[in-house]
């Protein structure tokens, strides 16, 4: 029982590290956007590209799913949507 539910709470914390790992993603590609920070900066690419690695994978099965919707992209927000779901059912019931 208790390794369910130490197994449980390391699951919610992994996602609550990746659902910070997306907003931290979506804030950088802002920023290098509207060039507030520059990509030629080592630091900011390396944390880009790590950034990139973890969370383009299912931002890109998201993208799929969604209806094209201009220069807008919602998937971080559907992905922060789901994972928010997925803990809430976590906690509700139990896991």
């Amino acid at each position: 029982m208790y390794f369910f539910d130490f197994f449980a709470y390391i699951i919610f914390q992994v996602l609550q590290l990746y659902k910070y790992a997306v907003i931290i993603y979506v804030i950088f590609s802002m920023l290098v956007s509207f060039n507030i920070i520059n990509y030629d900066n080592r630091l900011v690419s390396i944390i880009m590209d790590f950034l990139y690695k973890l969370t383009e994978p299912l931002l890109k099965i998201i993208r799929k799913v969604l209806p094209k919707t201009g220069v807008i992209d919602l998937s971080p927000v559907l992905l922060i949507i789901l994972i928010e779901a997925l803990q809430f059912v976590m906690t509700k019931y139990g896991f």
